[in-house]
């Protein structure tokens, strides 16, 4: 029986030298999942997005977008001995030492800094528990209603928790946000305190493995597993995704925005330079009405004739034949529901 065993065991390590053993990312993998088109907001895919979950650092995105919101990023902090020494990722920050606020958000959000956190929530709001305070109402004017956040940091906090849809919309919140950009994709910078300097990588690794990558956020704990909020820009058609607890993070990731590019893509539903309908002046004429700016939405092919349109013109006594006035308004629909509603306007010289 152990001759047999043995064999077993031998025949196994030469077909995986052999054949090698192909780990595929999938849905199984990974549970809590969504991804999202960030100009319009459209969920494109959605696996238990709306499931409370621990979060780990990827609670960082809100702690860095409520710092660049609401405090100077130029600021000097110099760094107390209790916000050293922090349990998890860090940066290994010393007591004395002085950092600028940006700074210590490149430290957060490339190398997950919870020293980093720590300095700034504290720093800056006077405390982890005033810091918080400003966290949560940012995710409320994100539309994140299904998030309560209890520190800056992400360990495993009673009551700290998101949905994967909230930390998508947060992010794309966040992503509307230069800076904020210019930090998440940044893939590796030096920062200095007197002649002590931190070479700093970013650990998110789809910035240097996908070629679209714009960002964001990796995070783990044992009770969050591994999670992964990431973005992405193709043809100008731009992705937020989030992954909790889900074990191949990266390559499950890349395998959601890569089918939602080869699925959908960023159609112009109406265009400022084309007319979207007429109206009647109070002259009877009819004079063709246009929107003032283009307005874009993704779609799949079969899905382009599921777009409906209605111009909704002013009383025709209200409506003279003037330059780029306002004559009423159009609504958009897609699959009967309201997607835009914008003002109109007639374009005479």
């Amino acid at each position: 029986m152990k001759k047999y065993l043995k064999s077993l065991i031998i025949c196994a390590i030469i077909f995986t030298f052999m054949f090698g053993v192909n780990i595929k990312a999938s849905a199984q993998d990974c549970v809590f999942e969504v991804v999202i088109d960030r100009e319009s907001g459209r969920i494109l895919h959605a696996l238990n997005q709306d499931v409370m979950r621990p979060m780990a650092s990827t609670t960082k995105v809100v702690t860095c977008i409520t710092v660049i919101e609401n405090y100077s990023l130029d600021k000097v902090i110099e760094i107390k001995k209790e916000w050293t020494g922090i349990e998890g990722s860090s940066i290994y920050l010393k007591e004395g030492e002085c950092f600028t606020v940006e700074e210590l958000l490149y430290g957060l959000m490339l190398r997950s800094g919870n020293d980093c956190a720590v300095a700034l929530a504290c720093s800056l709001a006077g405390s982890i528990d005033a810091f918080v305070e400003k966290m949560n109402e940012l995710a409320i004017k994100a539309g994140a209603v299904n998030s309560s956040f209890k520190n800056p940091h992400g360990l495993d906090c009673d009551g700290h928790y998101t949905t994967a849809y909230d930390l998508a919309l947060i992010t794309r919140y966040a992503m509307g946000n230069d800076i904020f950009r210019k930090i998440v994709s940044t893939k590796r910078i030096t920062i200095a305190s007197g002649e002590s300097t931190r070479v700093l990588h970013n650990k998110n690794k789809l910035l240097s493995n996908y070629e679209y990558a714009t960002g964001v956020k990796t995070g783990y704990t044992k009770k969050a597993g591994r999670c992964l909020v990431s973005s992405s820009s193709k043809n100008d058609f731009d992705l937020v995704c989030v992954v909790l607890n889900c074990g191949p993070m990266f390559e499950r990731s890349e395998e959601l925005m890569n089918k939602a590019y080869e699925k959908y893509s960023r159609q112009k539903i109406a265009s400022k330079d084309s007319a979207v309908g007429v109206v009647e002046s109070k002259k009877g004429h009819l004079l063709p009405v246009y929107v003032d700016e283009d307005i874009y939405y993704p779609l799949a092919k079969e899905e382009v004739n599921e777009v409906e349109y209605e111009v909704i013109p002013y009383e025709k006594e209200r409506i003279s034949e003037k330059f780029c006035q306002e004559s009423g308004t159009i609504k958009i629909f897609f699959k009967k529901h309201l997607l835009f509603e914008r003002k109109i306007f007639t374009i005479l010289e």
